[in-house]
């Protein structure tokens, strides 16, 4: 799984490999300890124009569906198992239209040992940005007007697989990185094969997978009003 990420650049430092279009205005500052529920910067191609435009967009981590009462829900909704979305009402629309990258610095994962559980910081090893396949939908507050700004929320999940090599050491899973090759077909929204797209995506992950380095990091890192760059520093084991 994946529970806090990094996120240290912002805007076309860190997807410019991904030819983005448009950046919105009001993306998330640097953050080294992204939680479920904060705000993120995520890649998706819009429908709104024709060709799609590429766009890069603030979003809540923790898919909540357009038929959500609240968004409540996506507390429990900001992972996604990749084998299983396609047979799964939660995640079933998204994977057909709605599909994002969502790029970071690096993510946390905890191993557990016999004195506890102890935080890895996981990153390309050549400090490169790392891309997350996800799912992203629209939620509609009800409450609010027509015409309220706040009334639309953007948001996301990060779609994860077994874990390989290495990283299987620490978790038994991982996020679905993307290969930047992969990025056109994934979040193309006129795709008619989705399933086949999805089980490229799976199979090409573990390529990205090897090319990572982790160390140990401070257990700070597990309280989430902890935010500086000193949490990806490493410690002693």
């Amino acid at each position: 799984m994946c529970g806090r990420f990094v996120v240290a650049n912002v805007g076309s430092e860190l997807v410019g490999v991904l030819r983005v279009d448009v950046e919105n205005d009001d993306l998330p500052a640097p953050s080294y300890n992204i939680a479920p529920t904060a705000s993120a910067a995520i890649v998706l191609d819009s429908v709104k124009t024709d060709p799609p435009t590429r766009r890069l967009e603030p979003a809540r981590w923790g898919l909540v569906p357009s038929w959500a009462k609240d968004p409540g829900i996506g507390v429990k909704a900001f992972n996604a198992r990749s084998e299983e979305i396609e047979n799964k009402p939660m995640f079933r629309g998204a994977l057909e239209k709605r599909r994002a990258i969502i790029p970071a610095s690096g993510y946390y994962e905890w191993k557990t040992t016999d004195d506890g559980k102890v935080p890895h910081y996981i990153h390309p090893a050549d400090g490169s940005p790392l891309f997350f396949a996800g799912l992203y939908e629209w939620w509609k507050n009800p409450e609010l007007a027509d015409d309220d700004p706040a009334r639309w929320m953007l948001s996301f999940t990060i779609l994860t697989r077994a874990s390989i090599g290495r990283l299987g050491s620490i978790h038994d899973r991982m996020p679905l990185f993307m290969d930047a090759d992969y990025a056109d077909a994934w979040l193309d929204p006129s795709t008619d094969n989705v399933g086949d797209i999805l089980d490229a995506a799976i199979d090409a992950a573990p390529t990205v997978a090897d090319t990572l380095d982790d160390h140990v990091v401070s257990t700070a890192v597990g309280n989430v009003r902890n935010n500086s760059p000193e949490l990806i520093e490493p410690v002693d084991e």
